[in-house]
């Protein structure tokens, strides 16, 4: 395993309460993330440092790009879509689902288009939350339903393995997927976070196969093998990493999300966006087909 301090770049300088969800929108060259509890949606190009902030309604999850353009957005009860700049300010809802108590969390779009959704209850109690799987047609099906905090979610680089964090298990798991993409089977541990390292919350999986994991309150974005070595740690000055994700055109830069929530004396780089240029080789992510 190697410990080793890259160049670590601050991309925006922001107090997010609880950015995530960092997604490359290769089809506008930009990065989205989120601010989950201040109900932001953020953009970024690297190209000119342009940048917007979108206001929710609600608490917001996941923010990813539509084949059609646009976003499909996790929110506090439901999924719904956000149509772009320029058109109605609002949205409108694809599958809406209240329930008092819970909200959505992290999200990822599949290798056919669909989206896998996630929830977790505000209290975090075991078996308060779900992951969901969303076709561009509203169909809701619940893949899991007996989840704490839903949280990293993402396939193989050949689409055959889903990986998935439940976070207070502080497990990275590993599903095999069905031919047709639809479910997933065979659950089993690819690492375990051992004690004092944080939590693991939000995973990418690189090109090689390799999955790397934000470690909440751990202070660091872990790389494990497929076979689940730990083979890389990235090192950060602010304790709660949330996300990561490979960005910027050729897909070699690691763009990471942070936290302030919580924190009685927080690092000037704490709510962020962070950036470690040349991290490795990121996998083009689908648009939503929706």
């Amino acid at each position: 395993m190697t410990t080793y301090e890259p160049a670590l770049d601050v991309a925006v300088q922001a107090q997010a309460t609880l950015g995530e969800g960092p997604t490359w929108d290769a089809a506008a060259s930009r990065l989205i993330w989120i601010d989950i509890l201040g109900s932001r949606v953020h953009t970024y190009d690297p190209s000119t440092g342009r940048r917007t902030v979108m206001a929710t309604e609600q608490h917001v999850g996941a923010a990813k790009p539509r084949a059609g353009g646009g976003l499909v957005l996790n929110l506090r009860d439901g999924v719904a879509l956000y149509d772009g700049e320029g058109a109605d300010p609002g949205f409108r809802w694809l599958h809406h689902e209240p329930t008092p108590g819970r909200r959505a969390n992290d999200a990822a779009v599949a290798p056919d288009g669909s989206l896998w959704a996630g929830t977790m209850r505000y209290d975090e109690a075991p078996g308060g939350g779900t992951l969901s799987r969303l076709t561009g047609d509203g169909e809701a099906t619940t893949v899991l339903d007996d989840v704490a905090v839903s949280n990293g979610t993402g396939w193989s680089p050949d689409g055959r393995l889903m990986y998935y964090i439940d976070s207070p298990t502080r497990r990275v798991d590993v599903f095999d997927v069905s031919d047709d993409g639809r479910s997933v089977t065979n659950r089993r541990q690819l690492a375990l976070i051992e004690e004092g390292a944080g939590f693991p919350d939000g995973l990418t999986v690189d090109a090689d196969g390799c999955v790397w994991v934000a470690l909440w309150g751990g202070a660091a974005v872990r790389r494990y093998t497929p076979a689940g070595a730990l083979d890389r740690t990235i090192t950060l000055p602010t304790a709660l990493a949330t996300a990561c994700a490979f960005g910027g055109p050729d897909l070699t830069d690691l763009y990471i999300t942070t936290a302030r929530v919580g924190l009685s004396d927080p690092h000037p780089m704490s709510g962020s966006l962070l950036v470690v240029p040349g991290a490795g080789k990121g996998v083009a992510q689908p648009a939503f087909a929706g």
